[in-house]
């Protein structure tokens, strides 16, 4: 029996996410699923317009046997954080595969990629374009195209190179595998893109063609910048913006002196942002400071469970003898390790109605699909 992890955002799942899954299932009959999913805030940087217990539910009605929760810190994070804190827990999980989207055919230019960031070629050419200002994932890829002629300007792409180094990097016994995706993600027009379906709901149309039936019921049109207001009164309450996570001298100022200027959460970005400091990254310190994400936060880990069906919840229970890390069923039994999550969770339910985990005793234990 094979053991498949997958790690996404599902935002929203859609079609092209159910192909994936189906060709697994296609690919390796007797297996199990495990999903590892952001929850309520995502790695761009946003706020998911699906909750983590509805994508769950989504999930275990569409073929996946286990979700799992990857804690906020490590979902809202840059590819490599994102990655490390996922494929931690996904090792813990006792998973032999990983299969994620490219835009590309096979995994040989990943691994060329991995063996050019070795090379002392590698390391002047980045120094270079650090020192013109470039920040460092596009000093780094501006590096790499110069050096092998790869081009890497998808997140999909982005997100496999780090997979495939934390892999290597930890000597994990995982295979990665990849499934190239079936639209485009550049594409402007509406595809199977969560980036297309996205821009079409805030533009009222209708896609319905692009997800699966039971998925339109669960989408909220939400996005960070409905906690404008609170950004905006953490930033002007706030003495020193360097105290949180990733903000350094010189970005606090820009933030500060742009902030009354802007009247939403485009226009501050596009106002603070500079070649070092991306349009991303930008949207991902603002949530920082939304979520009050400090320099000195201390991160547990754990494996906190959202959903399993039966083979799911019987696959747990034959290897929870060997997990090294607390293993979470419940916040009541465990106040302590999720004192972070449940922060982050009551502020994402100021704009959210009747989804308070820690309120509702619904959401305080894994849903489970018979």
């Amino acid at each position: 029996m094979n053991v498949i992890g997958i790690i996404a955002e599902y935002n929203p799942f859609h079609n092209g996410h159910l192909y994936q899954i189906n060709k697994i299932k296609e690919l390796y009959k007797d297996s199990i699923i495990i999903v590892i999913v952001n929850g309520n805030f995502t790695q761009r940087g946003d706020i998911s317009i699906i909750n983590k217990w509805d994508k769950a539910r989504i999930l275990l009605n569409h073929n996946v046997d286990l979700v799992i929760e990857l804690p906020t810190f490590y979902g809202i994070n840059n590819a490599d954080i994102f990655s490390k804190g996922a494929l931690k827990i996904l090792n813990e999980l006792k998973i032999d595969t990983l299969v994620f989207g490219t835009e590309r055919d096979n995994l040989d230019d990943f691994y060329k990629l991995i063996k050019c960031k070795k090379t002392n070629e590698y390391k002047k050419l980045l120094k270079e374009y650090l020192n013109k200002g470039y920040s460092y994932p596009k000093a780094s890829f501006e590096s790499l195209k110069k050096l092998t002629n790869i081009e890497l300007c998808t997140p999909n792409d982005i997100l496999a190179l780090s997979y495939i180094e934390e892999i290597e990097n930890n000597k994990y016994n995982i295979k990665p595998l990849n499934i190239k995706r079936t639209a485009d993600y550049h594409s402007k027009e509406l595809t199977n893109s969560a980036t297309s379906i996205r821009e079409a709901l805030k533009n009222n149309i209708d896609i319905s063609k692009y997800v699966p039936r039971d998925v339109i019921k669960y989408i909220s049109n939400v996005s960070l910048n409905d906690y404008f207001d609170l950004i905006k009164y953490k930033i002007l309450s706030s003495d020193d913006l360097t105290i949180y996570h990733d903000i350094k001298e010189g970005i606090d100022s820009r933030i500060k002196k742009y902030i009354l200027e802007s009247n939403n959460l485009d226009e501050l970005i596009n106002l603070v942002k500079t070649k070092r400091y991306t349009y991303n990254r930008i949207k991902r310190i603002l949530l920082y400071i939304l979520l009050d994400i400090k320099k000195d936060i201390q991160i547990n880990d754990y494996i906190r469970l959202l959903g399993f069906n039966d083979k799911g919840k019987k696959y747990i229970k034959s290897i929870k003898k060997e997990i090294n890390i607390p293993l979470i069923s419940n916040y009541s039994n465990n106040k302590d390790l999720l004192e972070f999550e449940y922060k982050v969770n009551t502020i994402y339910s100021l704009k959210q109605t009747n989804i308070n985990e820690y309120i509702k005793k619904e959401l305080n234990n894994p849903i489970e699909i018979k």
